[in-house]
């Protein structure tokens, strides 16, 4: 039997890291493109995006990977719903601007659908026989919801919904994320010099944040820093330095009776939840090519006086650091005469569980 070559030691204390031809091998990563980003829920929008019955919103889901066209459509029974934007006739986009519309019209011969993709109508098909048949409607993605944050999955999705994403409830469920706005003026896009699954590792350990983050380490309890694993996410746990803000879980709450500075969910493969007392930063990275990613920083705000302070301020300086090192590390895994390294068992369990999880979608 040949052995999966990027299997992981589920024994964190015997594990070695995924190879670095993982990193620097074109055609892993576009391995990658199927059999882990197009079976991911991946983050699609914001329930305020389309708030309205009869809003339409196209969406491209992964510029540069997937480049799947989408609609976000809340229909006059005000449902929601995750369409493919593709005409079922001849392929062209059926919306190409966000809109209020009773129904969808493609501009290229007429089709017209229903907000639900329902098949309405098609000029000159008189004598078409068996038509219109179910496939002459467009494809409809599953789409879930939490706390107004929209996700969608163009494949079957590899892991339940509510498995994937329970720890954003278990952990932030507490806290006003309802009442949180967009705030574009903290959100942006970052180009990264590096593989997708680097900017991940280096998000996935406190273990760098003493010796690449000084401004963090001065907000946050190193020796209190863990992990927390579940199925298809991780948790790590910042405690505030006394003095430094932050919020008090409730009782019953895991992390009742401590004062957290932040919360860091990273759902598998790409989406990371950070919460703050002032409000979440959501960090969707991007695989763009095997050495280029983009990141996206997401900022929704519902306590704008405590933005500037504790762990969750200066993230733009925060990203920069982390840009620097995960650039660098690029470059060394990119070497000949790297092949792999080992995990510390206490401060990359995080690293250790993402590999596995991309070893076992891949292999």
């Amino acid at each position: 039997m040949i052995r999966n070559p990027l299997s992981i030691e589920p024994d964190i204390a015997r594990a070695a890291t995924l190879p670095g031809t993982f990193y620097r091998d074109p055609a892993l990563w576009e391995a990658a493109r199927e059999r882990v980003f197009a079976r991911a829920w991946q983050l699609v929008g914001h329930a305020s995006e389309v708030k309205t019955p009869g809003q339409v919103k196209p969406v491209t889901l992964l510029p540069g990977l997937l480049d799947e066209p989408i609609v976000l459509v809340r229909d006059e029974e005000d449902c929601l719903h995750a369409l493919s934007n593709v005409c079922t006739h001849r392929g062209a986009l059926v919306c190409e601007g966000e809109t209020l519309a009773k129904n969808l019209r493609c501009r290229y011969h007429g089709r017209r659908f229903g907000l639900d993709g329902r098949f309405l109508s098609m000029p000159e098909f008189d004598g078409a026989q068996d038509f219109p048949r179910p496939e002459d409607s467009l494809p409809k993605l599953p789409l879930e919801e939490w706390r107004g944050f929209l996700f969608t999955c163009i494949g079957r999705p590899a892991m339940p919904f509510a498995e994937w994403a329970g720890e954003l409830e278990t952990r932030a469920g507490f806290l006003p994320v309802d009442s949180a706005v967009f705030d574009a003026s903290r959100s942006r896009d970052y180009a990264v010099g590096a593989h997708w699954a680097l900017y991940c590792d280096n998000y996935l350990e406190g273990f760098h944040i003493p010796y690449v983050h000084p401004a963090l380490t001065s907000a946050l309890d190193y020796g209190a820093y863990r992990t927390e694993l579940q199925a298809y996410s991780s948790t790590q746990v910042g405690v505030a330095i006394p003095g430094e803000d932050a919020f008090e879980p409730p009782a019953g709450h895991p992390d009742h009776g401590a004062r957290i500075g932040g919360f860091y969910v990273f759902l598998f493969p790409n989406t990371m939840f950070n919460v703050y007392p002032w409000g979440i930063s959501v960090n969707v990275v991007k695989p763009v090519a095997p050495g280029r990613t983009k990141v996206s920083f997401l900022s929704y705000v519902w306590d704008a006086a405590r933005l500037d302070v504790g762990a969750g301020a200066a993230l733009d300086r925060v990203e920069r650091e982390d840009e620097a090192v995960v650039e660098s590390v690029f470059k060394g895994v990119s070497s000949r005469l790297y092949t792999r390294g080992r995990f510390s068992p206490r401060r990359e369990e995080g690293v250790h569980h993402f590999h596995r999880l991309l070893a076992e979608a891949l292999g």
